[in-house]
Protein backbone atom coordinates (compact mmCIF):
# COMPACT_ATOMS: atom_id res chain seq x y z
CA UNK A 1 0.00 0.00 0.00
CA UNK A 2 1.26 3.47 -0.86
CA UNK A 3 2.26 5.50 2.20
CA UNK A 4 0.61 8.55 0.60
CA UNK A 5 -2.83 7.15 1.32
CA UNK A 6 -4.12 7.29 4.88
CA UNK A 7 -6.95 5.28 6.36
CA UNK A 8 -10.53 6.37 6.68
CA UNK A 9 -10.06 7.33 10.33
CA UNK A 10 -7.91 10.25 9.19
CA UNK A 11 -10.13 11.34 6.30
CA UNK A 12 -13.47 13.08 5.96
CA UNK A 13 -14.49 12.87 2.32
CA UNK A 14 -18.15 11.95 2.09
CA UNK A 15 -17.97 11.17 -1.63
CA UNK A 16 -15.14 8.69 -1.28
CA UNK A 17 -15.83 5.14 -0.17
CA UNK A 18 -13.14 2.98 1.39
CA UNK A 19 -12.66 -0.72 1.84
CA UNK A 20 -11.39 -2.18 5.09
CA UNK A 21 -7.75 -1.96 4.01
CA UNK A 22 -7.97 1.83 3.70
CA UNK A 23 -7.92 1.96 -0.09
CA UNK A 24 -10.80 3.30 -2.23
CA UNK A 25 -13.44 0.62 -2.67
CA UNK A 26 -13.70 -0.97 -6.15
CA UNK A 27 -15.43 1.19 -8.72
CA UNK A 28 -15.78 -0.48 -12.11
CA UNK A 29 -18.55 1.85 -13.31
CA UNK A 30 -15.97 4.31 -14.64
CA UNK A 31 -13.92 1.68 -16.48
CA UNK A 32 -15.10 2.53 -20.00
CA UNK A 33 -14.46 6.22 -19.42
CA UNK A 34 -11.03 5.53 -17.92
CA UNK A 35 -10.07 3.35 -20.88
CA UNK A 36 -11.31 5.95 -23.36
CA UNK A 37 -9.26 8.70 -21.76
CA UNK A 38 -6.11 6.61 -21.35
CA UNK A 39 -6.34 5.43 -24.94
CA UNK A 40 -6.71 8.98 -26.20
CA UNK A 41 -3.86 10.32 -24.04
CA UNK A 42 -1.37 7.55 -24.80
CA UNK A 43 -2.00 6.28 -28.35
CA UNK A 44 1.65 5.24 -28.70
CA UNK A 45 1.94 3.35 -25.40
CA UNK A 46 3.94 0.16 -25.85
CA UNK A 47 6.24 -2.29 -24.11
CA UNK A 48 9.22 -0.30 -22.83
CA UNK A 49 11.61 -3.26 -23.07
CA UNK A 50 13.50 -3.08 -26.36
CA UNK A 51 13.32 -6.37 -28.26
CA UNK A 52 13.08 -7.72 -31.79
CA UNK A 53 11.56 -11.14 -31.11
CA UNK A 54 9.89 -13.27 -28.44
CA UNK A 55 13.16 -14.69 -27.15
CA UNK A 56 14.73 -11.28 -26.59
CA UNK A 57 11.58 -10.12 -24.82
CA UNK A 58 11.69 -13.19 -22.56
CA UNK A 59 15.29 -12.47 -21.57
CA UNK A 60 14.63 -8.76 -21.07
CA UNK A 61 11.59 -9.46 -18.90
CA UNK A 62 13.51 -11.90 -16.71
CA UNK A 63 16.20 -9.24 -16.28
CA UNK A 64 13.60 -6.58 -15.42
CA UNK A 65 12.79 -8.16 -12.05
CA UNK A 66 13.73 -5.57 -9.40
CA UNK A 67 15.32 -3.44 -12.12
CA UNK A 68 14.18 -0.49 -14.22
CA UNK A 69 13.32 -0.94 -17.87
CA UNK A 70 15.84 1.77 -18.70
CA UNK A 71 18.68 -0.18 -17.07
CA UNK A 72 17.59 -3.40 -18.77
CA UNK A 73 17.61 -1.71 -22.17
CA UNK A 74 21.14 -0.44 -21.56
CA UNK A 75 22.30 -3.95 -20.69
CA UNK A 76 20.48 -5.74 -23.51
CA UNK A 77 21.84 -3.35 -26.12
CA UNK A 78 25.16 -5.20 -25.77
CA UNK A 79 23.74 -8.50 -24.52
CA UNK A 80 21.62 -9.14 -27.61
CA UNK A 81 24.59 -8.55 -29.88
CA UNK A 82 26.64 -11.12 -28.00
CA UNK A 83 23.90 -13.70 -27.41
CA UNK A 84 21.70 -14.32 -30.45
CA UNK A 85 19.72 -17.31 -29.27
CA UNK A 86 19.24 -19.88 -26.50
CA UNK A 87 22.34 -21.88 -27.46
CA UNK A 88 24.57 -18.84 -27.01
CA UNK A 89 23.47 -18.46 -23.38
CA UNK A 90 24.06 -22.12 -22.58
CA UNK A 91 27.48 -22.12 -24.24
CA UNK A 92 29.10 -19.74 -21.75
CA UNK A 93 30.04 -20.24 -18.12
CA UNK A 94 27.50 -18.84 -15.66
CA UNK A 95 30.02 -16.38 -14.23
CA UNK A 96 30.55 -14.84 -17.67
CA UNK A 97 26.83 -14.28 -18.09
CA UNK A 98 26.69 -12.88 -14.56
CA UNK A 99 29.24 -10.23 -15.52
CA UNK A 100 27.24 -9.31 -18.62
CA UNK A 101 24.03 -8.73 -16.64
CA UNK A 102 25.58 -7.61 -13.35
CA UNK A 103 24.08 -4.12 -13.29
CA UNK A 104 20.50 -5.43 -13.42
CA UNK A 105 20.82 -6.78 -9.88
CA UNK A 106 20.28 -10.31 -8.54
CA UNK A 107 22.61 -11.29 -11.36
CA UNK A 108 23.54 -14.75 -10.06
CA UNK A 109 19.96 -15.92 -9.79
CA UNK A 110 19.03 -14.30 -13.10
CA UNK A 111 21.96 -15.89 -14.91
CA UNK A 112 21.09 -19.30 -13.47
CA UNK A 113 17.44 -18.93 -14.48
CA UNK A 114 18.26 -17.68 -17.97
CA UNK A 115 20.59 -20.59 -18.68
CA UNK A 116 18.11 -23.12 -17.29
CA UNK A 117 15.27 -21.58 -19.30
CA UNK A 118 17.37 -21.63 -22.46
CA UNK A 119 18.26 -25.29 -21.90
CA UNK A 120 14.58 -26.18 -21.61
CA UNK A 121 13.67 -24.11 -24.67
CA UNK A 122 16.26 -26.08 -26.66
CA UNK A 123 15.46 -29.50 -25.21
CA UNK A 124 11.69 -29.32 -24.99
CA UNK A 125 10.48 -26.59 -27.33
CA UNK A 126 12.70 -26.95 -30.39
CA UNK A 127 14.65 -23.78 -29.67
CA UNK A 128 11.55 -21.58 -29.83
CA UNK A 129 9.85 -19.67 -27.03
CA UNK A 130 6.56 -21.46 -26.26
CA UNK A 131 3.38 -19.50 -26.91
CA UNK A 132 1.12 -20.78 -24.13
CA UNK A 133 0.84 -19.77 -20.50
CA UNK A 134 1.24 -23.31 -19.18
CA UNK A 135 4.41 -23.93 -21.18
CA UNK A 136 5.99 -20.57 -20.35
CA UNK A 137 5.43 -21.17 -16.66
CA UNK A 138 7.63 -24.26 -16.84
CA UNK A 139 10.64 -22.07 -17.66
CA UNK A 140 12.95 -20.99 -14.85
CA UNK A 141 12.50 -17.36 -13.87
CA UNK A 142 9.07 -17.11 -15.48
CA UNK A 143 5.94 -16.32 -13.46
CA UNK A 144 2.58 -14.97 -14.63
CA UNK A 145 3.80 -11.39 -15.10
CA UNK A 146 6.66 -12.43 -17.38
CA UNK A 147 4.45 -14.89 -19.26
CA UNK A 148 1.77 -12.23 -19.79
CA UNK A 149 4.36 -9.78 -21.08
CA UNK A 150 5.72 -12.28 -23.60
CA UNK A 151 2.35 -13.60 -24.74
CA UNK A 152 0.77 -10.18 -25.07
CA UNK A 153 3.61 -8.30 -26.72
CA UNK A 154 5.43 -10.97 -28.72
CA UNK A 155 2.49 -13.16 -29.73
CA UNK A 156 -0.50 -10.83 -29.45
CA UNK A 157 -2.22 -13.22 -27.05
CA UNK A 158 -4.31 -11.66 -24.29
CA UNK A 159 -3.68 -14.25 -21.61
CA UNK A 160 -4.12 -11.86 -18.70
CA UNK A 161 -3.26 -8.39 -17.40
CA UNK A 162 0.35 -7.56 -16.60
CA UNK A 163 0.52 -6.27 -13.02
CA UNK A 164 3.71 -4.41 -12.19
CA UNK A 165 4.22 -1.76 -9.51
CA UNK A 166 2.59 0.95 -11.64
CA UNK A 167 -0.48 -1.13 -12.52
CA UNK A 168 -0.83 -2.21 -8.91
CA UNK A 169 -0.56 1.35 -7.58
CA UNK A 170 -2.92 2.95 -10.10
CA UNK A 171 -5.52 0.19 -9.93
CA UNK A 172 -5.81 0.77 -6.20
CA UNK A 173 -5.77 4.56 -6.40
CA UNK A 174 -8.47 4.54 -9.08
CA UNK A 175 -10.59 2.27 -6.89
CA UNK A 176 -10.69 -0.51 -9.47
CA UNK A 177 -9.54 -3.24 -7.08
CA UNK A 178 -9.62 -3.86 -3.36
CA UNK A 179 -6.75 -6.34 -3.13
CA UNK A 180 -3.02 -5.62 -2.99
CA UNK A 181 -1.32 -8.77 -4.30
CA UNK A 182 -0.46 -8.94 -8.03
CA UNK A 183 -2.24 -12.26 -8.57
CA UNK A 184 -5.51 -11.06 -7.06
CA UNK A 185 -5.27 -7.65 -8.71
CA UNK A 186 -4.93 -9.36 -12.08
CA UNK A 187 -8.08 -11.41 -11.47
CA UNK A 188 -10.05 -8.35 -10.42
CA UNK A 189 -8.90 -6.37 -13.45
CA UNK A 190 -9.71 -9.22 -15.80
CA UNK A 191 -13.27 -9.13 -14.46
CA UNK A 192 -13.82 -5.45 -15.33
CA UNK A 193 -11.44 -4.69 -18.22
CA UNK A 194 -12.69 -5.94 -21.61
CA UNK A 195 -10.39 -8.72 -22.83
CA UNK A 196 -9.60 -6.84 -26.04
CA UNK A 197 -7.88 -4.21 -23.86
CA UNK A 198 -5.99 -6.52 -21.48
CA UNK A 199 -2.61 -6.04 -23.17
CA UNK A 200 -2.87 -2.30 -23.76
CA UNK A 201 -4.49 -1.52 -20.40
CA UNK A 202 -1.23 -2.31 -18.64
CA UNK A 203 0.76 -0.15 -21.07
CA UNK A 204 -1.65 2.75 -20.56
CA UNK A 205 -1.49 2.54 -16.77
CA UNK A 206 2.29 2.14 -16.76
CA UNK A 207 2.68 5.21 -18.96
CA UNK A 208 0.27 7.21 -16.81
CA UNK A 209 2.06 6.03 -13.68
CA UNK A 210 5.39 7.25 -14.98
CA UNK A 211 4.18 10.59 -16.27
CA UNK A 212 1.39 11.65 -13.92
CA UNK A 213 0.41 9.25 -11.14
CA UNK A 214 3.87 8.78 -9.69
CA UNK A 215 4.49 6.84 -6.50
CA UNK A 216 5.53 9.62 -4.13
CA UNK A 217 4.16 12.86 -5.55
CA UNK A 218 1.34 12.23 -8.02
CA UNK A 219 0.53 15.22 -10.23
CA UNK A 220 -3.16 15.18 -9.42
CA UNK A 221 -3.61 18.76 -10.59
CA UNK A 222 -2.55 17.72 -14.09
CA UNK A 223 -4.45 14.43 -14.18
CA UNK A 224 -7.17 13.92 -16.80
CA UNK A 225 -8.68 11.18 -14.62
CA UNK A 226 -9.12 13.41 -11.57
CA UNK A 227 -12.91 13.56 -11.76
CA UNK A 228 -13.22 9.75 -11.83
CA UNK A 229 -10.49 9.05 -9.29
CA UNK A 230 -11.57 8.51 -5.67
CA UNK A 231 -8.02 9.24 -4.49
CA UNK A 232 -7.89 12.73 -6.03
CA UNK A 233 -9.25 14.57 -2.98
CA UNK A 234 -6.94 12.61 -0.69
CA UNK A 235 -3.76 13.67 -2.42
CA UNK A 236 -4.93 17.22 -3.05
CA UNK A 237 -5.74 17.55 0.66
CA UNK A 238 -2.30 16.23 1.58
CA UNK A 239 -0.72 18.77 -0.77
CA UNK A 240 -2.40 21.71 1.01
Amino acid sequence: MDNDIRTLSNLHFGAVFFSLNGMPAPNSDNMNEIIKRLRRAYPDAHCALVHSNAFELLIATILSAQCTDERVNIVTADLFRKYRGPADYTAVAQDELEKDIHSTGFFRNKAKNIQAACTKIIDEFGGEVPATMDELLTLNGVARKTANVVLGNAFGIASGVVVDTHVSRLSQRLGLVETTTPEKIELELQAIVPKKHWVMFSHWLITHGRRICTARKPKCGECFLADVCPSYEIFMSDAD
